[in-house]
């Protein structure tokens, strides 16, 4: 007899919940089934799902056949996991003591992250309805995006980058100024040294001619 892991339908219109059971392929999806072994409700965040791991391995091991919702399911509570474990042991991989370990840990670790979904779920709602009910919550900071961050910066560079530049500038024009000053000054000092030489010459041009 083909034997399936399925899901059996419960619920009203629009707000299903689901059985886990196995049943006859042959039967309809509400008809007869042999056993439940758990419940999935996927209208729960995060989705609700109980299974008995134990039915659900000796199933798989007699030959039912999940179907592909099941079979997630049976890989997210570490079933099919499980089975590949078991796989190892037959093959003289690993031993049973290091398998068993092996499970327990990932189901451990699993369970953990599960918790602290439902714990975040939890907070995250309470937090809403604080929100609807208009008690004080303390506001969460915003966090500056990082494009803002990053185009404050450029623009910050920018500024810096001009007043330095200005600064430059002055600073050769400056330099600039002082430098003709100076050199107007040599000249015309020069001018006038040659000036005042001039008149020498000529006095000492006229002594010698009346000593002749």
């Amino acid at each position: 007899m083909p034997v399936k892991i399925r899901l059996q339908r419960k619920g009203r219109t629009k707000r299903p919940f689901y059985h886990i059971v196995i049943a006859d392929s042959r039967s309809g999806r509400e008809g007869r089934f042999i056993e439940k072994i758990g419940i999935y409700n996927p209208l729960t965040s995060p989705a609700t799902i109980e299974i008995d791991r134990e039915k659900a391995y000796d199933w798989l091991i007699k030959g039912a056949q999940p179907t592909d919702t099941v079979r997630a399911i049976l890989r997210f509570k570490g079933v099919m996991y499980r089975k590949h474990l078991m796989l190892g042991v037959q093959k003289g991989a690993i031993t049973i003591e290091q398998a068993d370990e092996k499970y327990l840990n990932w189901t451990t670790e699993k369970e953990a992250k599960i918790a602290a979904r439902v714990a975040k779920t939890d907070e995250e709602q309470r937090a809403f309805h604080a929100r609807v009910a208009g008690a004080d919550i303390v506001p969460v900071p915003k966090v500056k995006p990082q494009a803002v961050v990053v185009e404050a910066a450029v623009e910050a560079a920018v500024e810096t980058a001009a007043e330095t530049t200005e600064e430059v500038v002055a600073a050769v024009e400056e330099e600039a100024v002082e430098t003709a000053v100076e050199t107007a000054e040599e000249a015309v000092a020069a001018v006038e040294e040659e000036t005042q030489e001039a008149p020498a010459a000529e006095e000492t041009t006229e002594e010698g001619a009346a000593e002749v």
